[in-house]
């Protein structure tokens, strides 16, 4: 079979993870409530994980550390004017019923799922074990990002039905990744380290000025050490998916 065919084959079994959050509309609204206390708890500690645990690491193996580290300072100012730009374009007229997080949250995703494609494409041209091994260690990263980013979208004030349609829209980008990887991948290579420290910049931004400043409402004693154990659950299985993949 054609290596691009097995490249296209994987990325759409990767993008397909996205729709992971179908299974939330088994649930009533008040189970959901306690579904998404804890997706976006994990949420916090699989981004801040995915940032300082794999990405920057990624990149500082590709480029000098003060590019990486200006790639990520630039990633935070970039969702920083994102954020002001949307508030001013969506709610500056009065209370907004969609939080800015949500579209800051699609675009970082967006940005890391072009590098994943990417990443399996590089795989494959390498070998097909070796791309069908990475395929699989990106799926199972994969599964709780994507049960994390469903229930971010979804507390940011997005329905059910329209946070599984732009979260599966967000994951096709890892095509664009894959193709763009199999046909130009000497000309984006060096590119790559930027894009990851910009997602990682992307990733830190939302998860400290959106996602804990959320979790920080609730004040109750016994539901801080829950949030506090989810992050780590969140953080720890980063670690596990970084370390599979070695």
């Amino acid at each position: 079979m054609n290596t691009l065919v097995y490249i296209l084959i994987s990325v759409f079994i990767v993008s397909a993870i996205s729709l992971i959050g179908v299974f939330t509309l088994l649930f009533k609204n008040k189970s959901l409530d306690k579904v998404f206390f804890v997706l976006v708890s994990f949420a916090t500690g699989s981004m801040l994980g995915a940032a300082f645990l794999d990405l920057m690491p990624e990149a500082i193996e590709k480029a000098p550390p003060e590019k990486v580290f200006g790639s990520v300072l630039a990633g935070l100012m970039i969702f920083f004017l994102m954020e002001k730009f949307l508030y001013w374009y969506h709610c500056h007229e009065g209370e907004c019923d969609i939080h800015q997080f949500t579209y800051l949250n699609l675009f970082g995703d967006g940005l890391h799922n072009f590098l994943d494609g990417v990443i399996i494409a590089a795989a494959f041209l390498g070998s097909t074990s070796l791309g069908v091994i990475t395929t699989l260690a990106i799926v199972l990263h994969e599964i709780p990002q994507e049960l994390g980013d469903f229930g971010v979208l979804v507390y940011g004030g997005f329905s059910r039905v329209k946070a599984l349609v732009c979260n599966f829209l967000t994951a096709l980008t890892s095509v664009a990744g894959a193709v763009a990887a199999y046909f130009f991948l000497d000309k984006i290579e060096g590119l790559t380290p930027l894009i990851i420290g910009i997602a990682a910049g992307g990733f830190i931004y939302i998860s400290c000025t959106d996602l804990i400043p959320e979790l920080n409402k609730q004040r109750k004693v016994s539901i801080s050490i829950q949030q506090f154990i989810l992050i780590l659950l969140g953080i720890g299985v980063i670690l596990a998916g970084k370390a599979f993949l070695k």
